[in-house]
């Protein structure tokens, strides 16, 4: 069974902090060298012991469930999102980060305390990476009002360390200054940069209204309308948004509050992610059962960077596996509407 390092301080450990002597820096390395679904379930059996010890919510859940060894993904128990407002979801006391949830007027937050940034860093740059690019060689735009106002993102802190990366003077938070952005993507043009811009659903609507011209950017949709304009399925979004900017294609970002991984859509709507991530389909009648492949359920997501908090989470998500990856369905009925790139119809 896997632990954490001893919080004892010793000889040895003089130097180093509280986090760094609870961190396991071994299963860190493993969990990101996955390589294969072999790997991938070995990881996630020892990553279930190690949170069954450390994370007490979710030894109480599973404690109550009466599934403690699992032989298989399938039969760990995913514990439901809504934790995630009403309990603290982590297996130290310490942490790097305090993340919320993004809200409409009224409806309570969702709060994930991060034990390493480190961890979580990794996580999405490696990912973003391999799916969207190097960041150096790109300039990165963002339309995320609400997230920013708000604060405590984790999307506005991941975009804001893609910011970074990209080390161009051109790239930044635009909130919603239209001629701002149109500028600097012209600059980015001009350069000949790969320019990104990440937007919340209204925002980029909002934009397409404008009918400006971004036919070479890539546009990555995320968080939904949030109470500020009217729902729409996300083929809609995304064909207004074609319709406004000129882009042949919108990619969206599938990622939350709860999960320090992402995934990104590809041309035909499907979903990928990284080797440390995975996701199984629920029965909607039956949540300890699954679906076959093509058929709709609800969305569990395994996301193995989540070491210190809990992998193993039940969405509010539905949607199904295709060849090719996962593709998005909306939202159970009476869900909040809030992130994870979902349009309720």
């Amino acid at each position: 069974m896997l632990f954490c390092l001893n919080t004892n301080t010793t000889q040895s450990n003089w130097g180093k902090s509280n986090i760094d002597m609870e961190r396991n820096p071994l299963l860190e390395e493993r969990i990101f060298s996955i390589e294969n679904e072999a790997d991938f379930e070995k990881i996630a059996l020892e990553v279930f012991h190690f949170q069954k010890d450390k994370c007490s919510i979710y030894k109480d859940f599973i404690s109550t469930l009466g599934i403690t060894a699992p032989k298989n993904i399938s039969e760990i128990p995913f514990l439901p999102i809504s934790f995630f407002k009403t309990h603290r979801v982590s297996c130290s006391q310490y942490e790097d980060l305090l993340f919320k949830s993004s809200g409409t007027t009224g409806t309570e937050r969702s709060e994930h305390s991060v034990m390493s940034k480190d961890v979580y860093e990794r996580s999405f740059l490696s990912y973003y990476q391999k799916a969207i690019g190097s960041p150096k060689e790109q300039v990165i735009l963002a339309l995320l009002p609400n997230y920013v106002e708000q604060g405590n993102s984790s999307l506005v802190y991941m975009v804001d360390k893609l910011i970074q990366e990209s080390e161009s003077p051109i790239s930044g938070f635009v909130l919603d200054r239209h001629d701002d952005l149109k500028l600097r993507y012209d600059q980015a043009v001009t350069q000949g940069k790969k320019v990104v811009t990440f937007g919340v659903s209204y925002a980029l609507l909002d934009l397409a209204e404008k009918s400006i011209d971004l036919s070479q950017a890539v546009i990555i949709e995320t968080g939904g309308m949030k109470g500020r304009r009217k729902e729409l399925s996300k083929e809609e979004v995304h064909a207004e948004i074609k319709k406004g900017t000129g882009v042949e294609f919108v990619s969206s970002e599938y990622g939350m509050t709860e999960l320090l991984s992402q995934g990104y859509s590809e041309r035909n709507g499907l979903f990928s992610f990284p080797n440390w991530m995975n996701v199984l389909i629920r029965d909607v009648n039956d949540p300890m059962s699954y679906t076959v492949h093509g058929k709709t359920g609800g969305i569990n997501v395994i996301d193995l960077a989540n070491v210190y908090s809990c992998s193993f989470i039940a969405t509010q998500d539905l949607g199904k596996i295709e060849p090719g990856g996962l593709r998005l369905m909306g939202r159970f009925d009476l869900a909040d509407i809030r992130g994870c790139n979902l349009m309720v119809q």
